[in-house]
Parts: C-alpha cells; sequence; structure tokens
C-alpha cells in the first residue's frame, strides 16, 4: 500500500488503501486540505507541490496543462484532485495553500 508524506505538516504519513482515489480524497481522508472548488479541476486551490515520488503520479490532466500554461501551476506541483498514486508520494503544502489552523513547518 503506497504511502502519502506531507513533509511541511510534521511529515504526516497517510497510508493508502488498495483502491482508486484522488490524491485530494487521500490527504482530506487524514486532515484538512484548501479545495475551493470541491475537487473538480476548476481551480487551483487544492495544489500541491512534489518533492519525491512523481514517478507514481498518474499522468497530467487536460486543466493542470491549462493552468501551467497560464503559469498558476509550477512544473513541480500538481492539482491533486486530478492526480492518483500508484507508489510513495512526498508532498508540501504551497505557502499560498496553506490553512490558518493547521501548523507547518517550513
Amino acid at each position: 500500500m503506497p504511502n502519502v508524506i506531507i513533509a511541511n505538516l510534521q511529515s504526516k504519513t497517510i497510508h493508502c488503501e488498495d483502491k482508486r482515489e484522488s490524491l485530494l480524497d487521500i490527504l482530506l481522508s487524514a486532515t484538512d486540505w484548501m479545495h475551493a472548488c470541491g475537487g473538480k479541476g476548476r481551480c487551483t486551490s487544492c495544489k500541491a507541490r512534489i518533492l519525491t515520488g512523481s514517478e507514481h503520479l498518474s499522468g497530467k490532466t487536460r486543466p493542470e496543462d491549462q493552468y501551467a500554461k497560464l503559469n498558476k501551476l509550477r512544473s513541480d506541483e500538481r492539482l491533486t484532485c486530478q492526480t492518483y498514486i500508484s507508489g510513495d508520494v512526498t508532498v508540501e503544502v504551497p505557502k499560498e495553500t496553506q490553512l490558518p489552523h493547521l501548523n507547518y513547518s517550513e
């Protein structure tokens, strides 16, 4: 079973089940995560910076490509609502989408 580690949230580790869930659903199962559009790929509020394990991610989607062209999504960032994992991944919450009630490390 894959693990998702949130590096700047005290290295919180989420053990994933062997079922097809978006990275956003996996994250929401264990913590709060910004997702203004409800996980429909219509904004960039659920993005995560991928630190390790990018080879274990599904291919980029049309919304991700469009936001990248608009410079709203960096090359090392993914929309968690559009991304599925197949192995261990380490992510980081970008500063602009950090929630005020959670304690992030730098």
